[in-house]
């Protein structure tokens, strides 16, 4: 079968006088990676057109770009063929939005740092979608303490490399000029909230009434919906979360939350059907398990980062959880093609 291209359609419209404000329209550029999610792209991109229709009128424009510069293909096996080729300066962007997907940083075309901090200058806001972040990481554009959000296969490998940026459990996250989205339908709520903050509120509002979209869901909604809703078991999580690389007693998680270990087991129990020692655990391996599918790190090196002191105890418990070894794991991930390549290690 034919490899079906899209062609990414750029909306450039000039200025127009009688504009309330008279100032240029918000430009948005797009930065698609190889293996990128087609329905973020799509998301974000019909929400900008669905915002001019409701306006009457040309409120937004935008642009696509590919780190390659030619064709690239979606992770569902689409091309999109950019619109705009090089790193060049066209329209000074408002918005610039990564949206990568496995192995992210396997591709840093030269000129797009240069162009992403001349944009950031500019006073654009810069943005990542999915793994995109990992790529506004790598060019030292993510300050200590920055909160974003990632989609949660890649946040184990996320924070190994960039422990001083603050990972949020919510499905994006718009402040202090960064952008970041979990990805999938997350993509839309963020642009929405992006057109409030351009706009208003209520235009926003209209705009996702248009898309039958519904409420906006605000930043802070939760990507687990099975995790626990109770505070002070959220707080549990943190702390171990915290310390998956060293784990500690569930003693003393118990006494940073004012709790005997009795009352915590009595409260995890209720809330997950799982003791806290078990649910530690299964974060751990869940841990080890997106690192194995978003990583090329070693094995051994996983076990460690994950608190395991062997190798065979390691490979054992994750058995146990997924009924495969973490080396079938990853070698799993390899034969899907999701940009892993045995022996070479994430930048």
């Amino acid at each position: 079968m034919p490899t079906m291209v899209f062609l990414a359609k750029t909306k450039y419209y000039p200025p127009i006088a009688h504009f309330c404000s008279q100032t240029p329209m918000p430009h948005v550029c797009f930065i698609l990676h190889p293996q990128f999610q087609m329905l973020a792209y799509v998301l974000a991109s019909e929400t900008l057109r669905i915002a001019n229709r409701r306006a009457g009128h040309p409120v937004f424009t935008w642009e696509t770009r590919t780190a390659t510069s030619a064709p690239t293909l979606a992770s569902n096996g689409r091309s999109v063929v950019p619109d705009v080729t090089g790193w060049g300066d066209t329209m000074s962007p408002d918005l610039v939005l990564v949206i990568a997907g496995y192995d992210p940083l396997a591709l840093r075309p030269p000129g797009l740092a240069a162009f992403l901090r001349r944009a950031e200058r500019s006073g654009a806001v810069l943005g990542g979608v999915d793994t995109g972040v990992w790529i506004l990481a790598a060019f030292g554009l993510l300050r200590t303490g920055q909160r974003v959000v990632l989609h949660r296969e890649a946040e184990a490998g996320f924070r190994e490399v960039w422990p001083e940026v603050e990972l949020s459990d919510g499905i994006y996250v718009l402040e202090d000029k960064r952008l970041s989205a979990a990805g999938g339908t997350a993509t839309g709520d963020v642009i929405l909230a992006w057109i409030a903050d351009c706009m208003s509120q209520s235009f926003a509002e209209e705009v996702a009434e248009d898309m039958a979209h519904g409420t906006m869901r605000p930043s802070e909604h939760r990507q687990r919906f099975r995790e626990p809703t109770d505070t002070t078991l959220d707080a549990m999580r943190r702390e171990m979360v915290r310390h998956i690389q060293h784990p500690v007693p569930v003693s003393d998680i118990a006494a940073q939350l004012k709790l005997s270990s009795k009352q915590l087991r009595a409260r995890c129990m209720r809330a997950v059907g799982k003791t806290p020692s078990q649910y530690f655990l299964d974060l751990r391996l869940t841990a080890a398990r997106d690192l194995l599918r978003s990583t090329t790190m070693p094995v051994t090196q996983i076990a460690l980062a994950t608190g395991f002191g062997s190798h065979a105890g390691f490979s054992r418990a994750f058995r146990q959880v997924f009924g495969i070894t973490p080396s079938q794991m990853r070698q799993a991930a390899v034969v899907r093609g999701m940009g892993l390549e045995p022996g070479r290690a994430v930048p």
